[in-house]
């Protein structure tokens, strides 16, 4: 009877090759469990926060997102727009915010947590039309006193830079500002609050 030897090189070899094509198969399993476990474009639209990158946006700019199925817009405004926020509060309905449409943190004349960037739902409160956004100051069309700010196409309801209704347009309250927070300089999450 002859003797078996064992080539241990060559048992190195197998085991390490079974181990890497091992390890291989359980990352190409993990991967879609892993997967499966963030939210689905489905669940983003039915209420997850979504993260919007601010350096995006130039000043005087307006950036759309979707939330929860609604428009939601993100405006950098310049100095000269926040300037003319409170020039105007004698032709607004609601000018100090009073009825409930923003979060207690974005209850300021600016209607926002940094004065600069401002999040509010694209959608008019008299019909749900979404307005336009009509950042020049006095168009013709508009007429000469226009600070600036959204006009509704469907039934002429006006807003300010800051969202809020002026008196005489249909829509009853200004526009609604959802919850938001700031995850840095850069970067907000609109659909969770602040605390």
């Amino acid at each position: 009877m002859s003797e078996m030897t064992v080539d241990n090189s060559k048992r190195r070899f197998l085991v390490a090759m079974s181990s890497a094509v091992g390890g291989v198969a359980a990352l190409g399993a993990a991967i879609p469990f892993v997967g499966s476990m963030m939210p689905s474009a489905r669940a983003l639209a039915a209420g997850a926060p979504v993260e919007v990158d601010l350096s995006k946006i130039e000043p005087g700019m307006k950036l759309d997102v979707e939330w929860r199925g609604k428009p939601v817009w993100v405006v950098r405004r310049t100095p000269e727009m926040l300037g003319l926020l409170a020039k105007h509060d004698d032709r607004l309905t609601d000018p100090a915010s009073e009825v409930p449409q923003q979060p207690d943190y974005c209850k300021n004349p600016n209607r926002s947590i940094k004065p600069e960037i401002f999040v509010v739902v694209g959608i008019c409160t008299h019909l749900g039309c979404a307005p336009t956004f009509r950042k020049e100051v006095g168009p013709a069309d508009l007429g000469a006193d226009w600070p600036g700010g959204w006009f509704c196409p469907c039934h002429g309801s006006r807003f300010d830079l800051a969202a809020r209704v002026f008196n005489g347009s249909p829509a009853p309250t200004n526009l609604v500002v959802p919850p938001h927070k700031y995850l840095s300089d850069s970067m907000v999450l609109i659909g969770e609050d602040q605390a």
